[in-house]
């Protein structure tokens, strides 16, 4: 890993018990699900890219009549 994340490391086992506790749960708690304004900036993101690729002839559309076809025949 890099400096930065070994600088940090350093500071952090200089905590006493307590602080490495709380900070300990902090970083775990930043790892939990993203939240929703997140998600969605993420779809939106997903949506453009793949509306680009559909635009520049890099992926074709399916008619939906096959997609349903499709679900239906795997879920049978």
């Amino acid at each position: 890993m890099g400096t930065k994340f070994d600088e940090v490391t350093t500071a952090a086992m200089e905590l006493n018990i307590e602080e490495r506790a709380e900070l300990a749960g902090r970083l775990l708690l930043s790892l939990d699900e993203p939240s929703e304004s997140e998600v969605e900036r993420l779809w939106i993101e997903e949506a453009e890219r793949r509306l680009k690729e559909f635009r520049e002839g890099k992926v074709r559309g399916i008619p939906a009549d096959e997609v349903f076809r499709r679900a239906m025949d795997d879920i049978s």
